[in-house]
């Protein structure tokens, strides 16, 4: 008896942090809003700040491009005379000259750089869709552990209230003398035990709600209510009737992190035919005019500059560029395993989660519910003991939210399969 009470107190000590903090929190306006995952999706698209920071990178990159293509610059210098000690030609401000070059490339640079520029816009697009693939799969997957989540609260928030109003009957027969106090204290402890799980399952609920709505952008006060057709969802072989070779091939076609690895090399082997065409010098084309020139009046001369490559050859940009192209091929290989290992991995997972899903009878849900509230009335009317009420009671609450957790679990499987292979296969609503 002591011991029941204890463990009671103690329950109820934790509950009612629980209760305060959402007694505290109703205090604060919250608005429901009811969203679709495509309609989640769109607002995603429009509105999520990541990717739009991503979206500049894309501008940047094409930026390079157009500097790519600009040509260099002519010089242009101009002097004049000042003072002279021998004037004999006549005042220094006579003495005039005139300088224009133009810096010309060699080695086709110019177009290398142009090629190299118009890589780096794929690896930018590569990365923001790959961004994007993860951000979309973060965001759907959310949006089913709200709803799976919600369903699974449903249950704790049914048991809590019958049990409320039973707790509250017992006490009225408990002052009539006509229950003992073990039964009170034992319905009390069940109570508490639901409200204090209750509340742990709110607050997983409130940290997802929060990672959802930074991702659509939406207020820190709305409520989102996820809205799930799950007929859409429910077939029996989804999965087992897709060929795996099927998956993997698409993921090789359609996975942008593979792109971006694949572009990678691309951008190295173009890196290095810029880094030799480099340390070929470049040279400057020059017209000189000289007004009162010590060759003669009217000097008219042409000129051309560049560098004699004897030191400098670019050497070490050349050698870092080749240790990047075999970093590149290397990163672009794990890469590929990564891809195969990922669909492999999560295609074996998604087939037992499938048969685990399909071996549940449908009726089974609807069939419990209906059982537990006969066995509710059966104990009003003391054809069962308390004991197999409670673990009746039990037994509905588990098994109802594992069935949850199961539907949730296949469903995050789908998407993770869409994820890994770049490619929406399943459960698109």
């Amino acid at each position: 008896m002591r011991s029941t009470a204890i463990r009671v107190l103690f329950l109820f000590l934790i509950a009612i942090p629980a209760m305060a903090l959402k007694a505290h929190a109703q205090d604060i306006p919250v608005d429901t809003v009811k969203l679709t995952i495509k309609q989640a999706e769109d607002q995603f698209i429009k509105n999520n700040l990541k990717l739009i920071a991503q979206r500049y990178n894309i501008d940047n990159a094409s930026a390079q491009v157009i500097t790519a293509k600009l040509f260099n610059n002519p010089d242009f210098s101009f002097s004049n005379g000042i003072y002279a000690s021998d004037v004999s030609e006549g005042p220094a401000y006579k003495e005039q000259s005139f300088s224009l070059s133009q810096l010309f490339n060699t080695a086709g640079k110019r177009n290398k750089n142009i090629q190299l520029a118009k890589l780096g816009v794929d690896q930018a697009k590569y990365q923001f869709f790959d961004m994007l693939r993860t951000l979309k799969f973060t965001l759907r997957s959310d949006f089913y552990n709200i709803y799976y989540q919600e369903q699974s609260a449903l249950v704790y928030d049914k048991e809590i209230n019958s049990l409320a109003q039973t707790l509250k009957l017992f006490k009225q027969q408990y002052q009539h003398g006509n229950i003992a106090e073990k039964e009170v204290l034992r319905i009390q402890s069940q109570l508490y035990s639901l409200q204090a799980e209750y509340s742990t399952m709110q607050n997983s609920i409130d940290t997802v709600q929060g990672e959802f709505k930074l991702l659509i952008k939406a207020s820190a006060h709305v409520y989102i209510k996820p809205l799930v057709d799950d007929s859409l969802i429910a077939g029996k072989n989804i999965v087992a009737g897709t060929a795996y070779q099927r998956l993997l091939d698409s993921a090789y076609t359609n996975r942008y992190d593979l792109k971006l690895a694949q572009t990678n090399v691309a951008y190295s082997n173009m890196n290095l035919r810029v880094q030799k065409a480099t340390a070929i010098p470049d040279f400057s084309l020059s017209v000189n005019y000289d007004r009162l020139g010590a060759y003669g009046n009217n000097y008219l001369g042409g000129g051309i500059e560049f560098n004699l490559p004897f030191f400098n050859r670019n050497q070490g940009n050349i050698k870092q560029a080749r240790i990047a192209i075999d970093q590149s091929n290397v990163q672009l290989q794990s890469q590929h395993d990564q891809v195969e290992s990922d669909v492999t991995t999560n295609y074996t997972n998604a087939l037992r989660l499938e048969r685990l899903y399909n071996s549940f009878d449908p009726a089974f849900k609807d069939d419990f519910t209906k059982l537990i509230q006969a066995v509710f009335l059966n104990y009003q009317k003391r054809n069962i003991s308390l004991l197999e009420f409670l673990d009746f009671y039990d037994s509905y609450k588990i098994n109802t939210i594992q069935l949850n957790t199961i539907q949730l679990n296949r469903v995050l499987s789908l998407e993770q399969l869409n994820y890994v292979t770049g490619t929406p296969f399943f459960n698109q609503q």
